[in-house]
């Protein structure tokens, strides 16, 4: 396992150290399976063989859930922004945040308060400057209530934006300065050392204000969007295709080799497969019944990814009110069979919440500390049914709805899961599936009884996935809440000791395992086939893929 965490700690301790720097994908959430598109037509092909025009072409899976920045907070909408757009930091090739928007910083003695400078050569793709108040701009709408945006708790870490997005503040109070056109100070709650990771996630990504106030869906269609990253938007036919084309006016075009990306929109792993064998791709996700002949390839690339696949309960609904009825639909699942034999991308079962990768004051990553909470256990899963029925007074379950939304992948999990509980528990389980979108907002609403979901963590901090489940956060979607483990978390959030702070994490976990109000199943990786012309693509552990060092020959 490659030790990116230990390289952004070491890397952000050297930051706060010396107040400020030289020198880069719920959130979620959702690794959307790839596919589809119009076929690359032979004149792009010629040309990117001969050394002339460069287009990758490649996969979204779906249309972008939103490419307004704090609005869409998803791997699908990451996959894009992530290359149209750049914060004052960027994750480099190593995985640590770099300069980017911001060429430079200082941070106050107390920890609190940085001042960024931007680059005066930063330009937004109409040529528009990129000033200071487009970053006050851009990080208000995504703290103000009234965007709603999934993301807005990630601003929490800024002095008045809790209180301003619960709307128990003003958004005057939210300390985010311009300083002058080129100088932006934000002043945090409390010394946050992983900081300038947490602000290269697409969240905090400006916003050209003056665009936005002329035209408030400016990011609807490409011939009104305006970006400040490698590559612009040139075309976008909804629920089809996009294109991306590079940007003269970001300030390192000299670095971006690519001359064009054509995304297509297919969400099924076979349809991609095909697209790629085909030369209509330039890379592809594995389908998982083609891994056990393809994952050895010379052209597969296996890189970590820290996030989760899990399933939530919904604890305002039966049966799952029940404590011990949750827990024996999770000690039901055999999550080993689920990599070995249905995923079978060398993905490693999940036992606990927090994914590997995260190391600690005391040099051992967090997974090896806090050790396995869920492990399978049929026969207690059975005892704890029989209990969970007898406290309610259930002479037979209620009816059980577990839902996923469309894709294979998603599909052959389910129909495996589903195979357990009638196995181990004896439970016959309704299975239904809807499309993203539709599902994304069911699971919000808490109008979906049992269902599929997944964590790609916004930043390298475990709290980042714990703080999900604290009390009215959007990214819960279970209707849990417990006292205690908000005040783990807010403690977790705050504590300047850091051995004290990771013990608050161990504890917020296992009280997770204790109430169970959802399941794991794998921690993510991310498996590819490449064509042998593409280099340089980087896909970094937190979720964002970046195509600014991509290159094909």
């Amino acid at each position: 396992m490659k030790k990116w965490l230990i390289l952004l700690l070491t890397a952000l301790t050297i930051m706060v150290l010396t107040a400020c720097t030289t020198s880069e994908n719920a959130g979620e959430e959702e690794p959307e399976d790839s596919s589809d598109g119009e076929e690359t037509t032979e004149e792009e092909s010629s040309d990117s063989e001969d050394g002339g025009e460069k287009v990758l072409q490649m996969n979204n899976g779906n249309e972008p859930t939103s490419l307004n920045p704090p609005s869409g907070f998803d791997s699908v909408s990451w996959n894009v922004l992530n290359n149209l757009m750049e914060g004052l930091t960027r994750l480099g090739e190593d995985d640590t945040p770099q300069a980017a928007i911001a060429e430079d910083w200082d941070l106050s003695e107390d920890g609190k308060t940085y001042t960024f400078t931007l680059r005066e050569n930063a330009n937004w793709s109409n040529g528009d400057p990129v000033t200071a108040e487009d970053f006050v701009y851009a990080w208000q709408q995504l703290l103000d209530p009234e965007t709603a945006s999934p993301a807005a708790f990630l601003g929490y870490f800024i002095e008045g934006g809790e209180a301003f997005n619960n709307g128990e503040g003003a958004v005057d109070d939210v300390a985010v300065t311009a300083v002058d056109e080129k100088t932006f100070e934000v002043t945090l709650t409390a010394p946050t050392g992983f900081f300038l990771h947490v602000i290269s996630n697409p969240a905090f990504f400006p916003v050209n204000a003056s665009v936005a106030e002329e035209n408030p869906e400016w990011y609807a269609e490409a011939d009104s969007f305006v970006s400040n990253g490698p590559f612009s938007l040139e075309s976008w036919e909804h629920d089809s295709e996009m294109v991306m084309v590079k940007n003269e006016e970001y300030w390192d075009a000299e670095t971006v080799s690519l001359d064009k990306v054509h995304w297509a929109m297919v969400n099924d792993t076979n349809t991609e497969y095909q697209m790629f064998e085909a030369g209509d791709l330039d890379m592809t996700n594995i389908p998982s019944e083609m891994a056990d002949q393809l994952i050895d390839g010379d052209n597969v690339v296996i890189e970590e990814q820290a996030g989760l696949y899990f399933y939530r309960f919904n604890v305002t609904e039966e049966p799952f009110q029940n404590e011990k009825i949750r827990k024996a639909f999770a000690l039901a699942v055999n999550q080993q069979d689920i990599v070995d034999y249905v995923t079978k991308n060398k993905e490693k079962a999940a036992t606990a919440f927090v994914s590997p990768g995260f190391t600690g004051p005391s040099g051992s990553d967090f997974r090896d500390v806090n050790g396995d909470l869920v492990e399978f256990n049929p026969e207690e899963a059975k005892q704890l049914l029989e209990e969970g029925m007898e406290e309610e007074g259930y002479d037979e379950l209620p009816e059980v709805v577990m839902s996923y939304n469309t894709s294979d992948s998603h599909k052959a999990i389910a129909e495996t899961i589903q195979g357990m509980f009638t196995e181990n528990l004896g439970v016959d389980v309704e299975l239904e599936n809807t499309e993203w979108n539709v599902f994304l907002e069911d699971q919000k609403a808490l109008n979906l009884q049992f269902s599929r979901s997944s964590f790609i963590f916004d930043y390298g901090d475990p709290v980042n996935f714990l703080e999900s489940f604290i009390t009215d956060s959007t990214m819960n979607r279970t209707g849990w809440s417990n006292e205690e483990y908000d005040e783990l978390i807010a403690n977790a959030k705050t504590e300047t000791d850091e051995e004290q702070r990771w013990e608050y994490m161990y504890q917020a976990e296992n009280l997770l395992a204790e109430e169970m109000p959802f399941f794991p199943v794998h921690y993510y990786n991310q498996v590819f086939i490449y064509s042998d012309e593409v280099s340089g693509v980087v896909r970094h552990p937190v979720g964002y893929l970046e195509l600014k060092w991509a290159d094909k020959q």
